[in-house]
């Protein structure tokens, strides 16, 4: 293979090609079908619990304004990547821009950084409730909240920022192709023909920070709740105190199995089909934002109770 400059490669080559999932390519429209279903279902959901938050009052507290936060980020997640990983499976639209890819990248792992830093704080929410239910008002307040919230952003932007800054740095074969229907960080590190030591370093250090530090502040958080539970006289008040933290518990459940089962397969299941890893991957962005709105509107009373009240007055 020919090695370019890194200002040369983006000059005559100024593009990525992806394949989608590679060994599927002939299947691929029909797979593309239910990604497309669960794209909808994100976008449907997520702005119905937005909007639902948004207009109601009663709903501005701790809990819902952090799911409002969650909501956010899973639109602009699944935004992310659903599209044009769409329009690969669907039109064969594979070509993808140099500054296009990188940008995807970005906003790809940084807003899954960010929903990490979200489900830490709604652990967080659910430990104050459950454990010091007289002070949650007063130590969750409206202002606590958005510095809760500018922190998680904050920590999402600095931790992801020196991905494409590294990417920027490398020189690039000729062969630019991505075995994947989206730009992923180790996908396109691969394709460099320098040193790539420092990239995929930072790469694994971010992922064991952001996963590692919120699943064991997560962790603590249940901990400490399921002593203060099992204090609780009564089974029907331990019933209901776990009900409180059920819908959290799915929504970790959704998130972290699927991602950390693509990064294990990722880093060291060599054994695994390229294929699998890319569908893992896809699922991995797209299933939470999906089925995280379902979560909620089956096991929260009143947004349920919102939703069945609005197809009341539409009928």
């Amino acid at each position: 293979m020919v090695a370019l400059s890194n200002s040369s490669w983006r000059l005559h080559q100024p593009s990525f090609f992806l394949i989608g999932i590679p060994g599927l390519e002939e299947s691929q429209h029909w797979i593309a079908l239910p990604l497309c279903v669960l794209y909808l279902l994100a976008l449907v959901g997520n702005v119905t619990i937005l909007f639902i938050i948004w207009t109601d009052l009663s709903l501005h507290q701790p809990m819902f304004l952090f799911l409002a936060m969650l909501s956010g980020i899973d639109l602009i997640l699944a935004s992310s990547t659903a599209p044009k990983a769409l329009a690969v499976l669907l039109v064969h639209a594979h070509e993808i821009g140099y500054t296009a890819c990188l940008i995807q990248m970005f906003f790809i792992h940084a807003f899954s950084s960010m929903e990490s830093g979200v489900l830490v704080a709604m652990a967080l929410d659910r430990y104050i409730a459950i454990c010091h239910p007289l002070h949650h008002s007063s130590i969750l307040n409206p202002g606590t909240i958005g510095r809760i919230g500018v922190v998680v952003l904050v920590r999402g932007l600095l931790l992801l920022l020196p991905f494409p800054i590294l990417l920027w740095r490398l020189v690039f074969c000729q062969a630019t192709v991505i075995g994947h229907a989206y730009c992923e960080h180790m996908a396109v590190v691969k394709l460099a023909c320098s040193e790539t030591t420092v990239n995929r370093a930072y790469g694994l250090a971010v992922a064991l920070l952001v996963v590692g530090l919120d699943v064991l502040a997560i962790s603590i958080s249940y901990a400490l709740i399921l002593q203060a539970v099992l204090k609780v006289p009564g089974a029907e008040a331990r019933i209901k105190a776990f009900c409180t933290c059920g819908s959290h518990i799915c929504v970790i459940l959704v998130f972290y199995v699927p991602g950390i089962f693509s990064f294990l397969t990722h880093r060291f299941g060599h054994h695994v089909p390229h294929h699998i890893h890319v569908l893992l991957a896809i699922l991995y962005l797209l299933l939470p934002p999906a089925l995280n709105p379902l979560v909620y509107g089956v096991k929260t009373r009143q947004i349920r109770q919102q939703v069945l009240r609005a197809f009341y007055i539409k009928g």
